[in-house]
């Protein structure tokens, strides 16, 4: 079949008259074509891979366009690549590969084009429409993965262990795809991912983020990561994850699943934020209840102190696979340390104090934290679940009062220390400490406003109980 009619964007004439001019095949492969088959918007990031020299091609190229575009050129893997309008497109000669069993990275050599898709990770991805000028257009599929687009497969072109074995990423990639299109892996392949699991031990903390971020930000994550699950990779990468799948009954006590409920908890939070770090923290808001879980017999099962402990967890989690050590992290962190907060307001009377509190120390990310603990309402009792949700509503309406009158959530003391230190001469000591401490918390109790003379009376008031005397001036 010929595609000629999804290849009318000029860069691939320009493209096809290069590879003319000297003498080579080309095809534009990969994640463009899959995505062209599956009516499915296309990246804008372009593969072309030559039958000869991908970087020969890429400076022709460069040479017809008017503009001539910058040609970035990556010798030792022999690619080359160049920005043309809002693409960025990619050039690299056909080469066959083969793995030493300590390495994803490949031995390279020229090969067909045959060779080229061989080595391809998947039957979608190994598709090319021709651009040369004998048959432009034209559909290169020797693995049939039209039909494993139409049964929504994911199948390797080769021996699946060998596929998985030589890059083991490429096990995280069949369920980022799963989860992302909505496709089934095929059973051999799923087996495979089991059998080679271990395999993804020499894969870097940083592609493997790379793969997971990519699930978590799919419609529905909790398919991936049951994926993982399934297939033992996700012990590997997120032990303090699959601990959680342990429900022990204990005189007739259970405790909830807490692995599957952090699975339902992602997936209720998606419709609401497109935030990476808002969804790793429902993923992981949980976790540090399994290293604090206890019985007791009056009690039950109990996880006191368990977000305080995934809060130092989620640490651990980030060094170990080298995500991002910076304010996400922090975020991530603050979000499972104040988990509980709203949950525990929406079941007791609201006072203004306690939404004070959680403002304060939400600050800017209060809303962020009201959207998590939402989606934390995994109760199958209807009853209980419009409770929640309507005193949800009730703490976000009072977090808006709140504010508006006491301007909490980015608190500056309505009185300074440096004030303080005037109005009685004093050096800096722990006086001024336990005066600033005692405005804030008079503030944050409803005592006194956040205004500047309710403070400046309340601290005289304080300062004199204290045995402090105001300097006169």
């Amino acid at each position: 079949m010929n595609y000629k009619q999804h290849l009318d964007h000029k860069i691939f004439d320009i493209v096809s008259q290069a590879a003319e001019s000297l003498n080579v095949e080309c095809y534009v492969i990969g994640g463009f074509v899959r995505d062209i088959l599956l009516e499915r918007e296309h990246k804008k990031d372009i593969d072309i891979v030559a039958v000869g020299s991908g970087i020969d091609l890429a400076l022709k190229v460069s040479e017809l366009i008017p503009h001539n575009p910058k040609v970035q050129v990556f010798k030792n893997y022999g690619t080359a690549m160049l920005r043309f309008e809002d693409m960025d497109i990619e050039f690299v000669g056909a080469r066959k590969e083969s793995y030493n069993f300590d390495s994803r990275k490949p031995l390279v050599e020229n090969g067909t084009l045959k060779d080229d898709q061989d080595r391809r990770d998947f039957t979608i991805n190994a598709m090319a429409f021709s651009l040369n000028s004998d048959n432009f257009g034209d559909l290169v599929d020797p693995f049939n993965g039209v039909s494993d687009l139409e049964n929504k497969i994911i199948r390797t072109p080769l021996d699946p262990d060998i596929t998985y074995s030589d890059d083991p990423l490429r096990m995280m990639r069949a369920i980022r795809f799963a989860t992302q299109l909505h496709f089934e892996i095929e059973t051999e392949s799923l087996e495979a991912i089991s059998r080679n699991k271990e395999r993804i031990k020499i894969i870097s903390g940083e592609r493997i983020v790379d793969e997971l971020n990519k699930i978590l930000l799919s419609v529905k994550p909790s398919v991936g990561f049951l994926l993982l699950h399934k297939t033992g990779l996700l012990n590997i990468i997120l032990p303090e994850l699959t601990a959680l799948n342990n429900v022990e009954e204990v005189e007739g006590h259970t405790h909830k699943n807490n692995f599957y409920h952090s699975l339902e908890v992602v997936d209720n939070i998606c419709p609401n934020t497109d935030d990476l770090w808002l969804r790793w923290s429902a993923l992981l808001h949980d976790i540090g209840k399994a290293p604090t879980k206890k019985f007791h017999k009056k009690q039950g099962w109990t996880f006191h102190g368990h977000e305080f402990l995934g809060g130092k967890m989620v640490k651990k989690i980030f060094e170990r696979l080298h995500m991002p050590l910076n304010q996400k992290m922090k975020f991530v962190q603050k979000m499972v340390m104040m988990s509980s907060r709203p949950i525990v307001l929406a079941q007791d009377i609201v006072t203004d104090s306690a939404v004070r509190r959680l403002v304060f120390d939400a600050g800017e990310d209060v809303e962020n934290l009201m959207t998590l603990c939402e989606a934390d309402i995994t109760t199958k009792n209807p009853k209980k679940f419009q409770k929640y949700h309507n005193n949800f509503k009730i703490v976000r309406e009072k977090i808006v009062e709140v504010e508006e009158r006491d301007k909490v959530r980015v608190f500056q003391p309505p009185i300074t220390g440096e004030e303080i230190m005037e109005l009685f001469n004093l050096k800096p000591s722990r006086e001024i400490g336990i005066l600033k401490e005692a405005v804030k918390e008079a503030i944050l109790e409803g005592e006194i406003p956040n205004e500047y003379q309710a403070a400046y009376d309340f601290v005289m008031k304080k300062a004199e109980k204290m045995g402090l005397k105001r300097v006169s001036k």
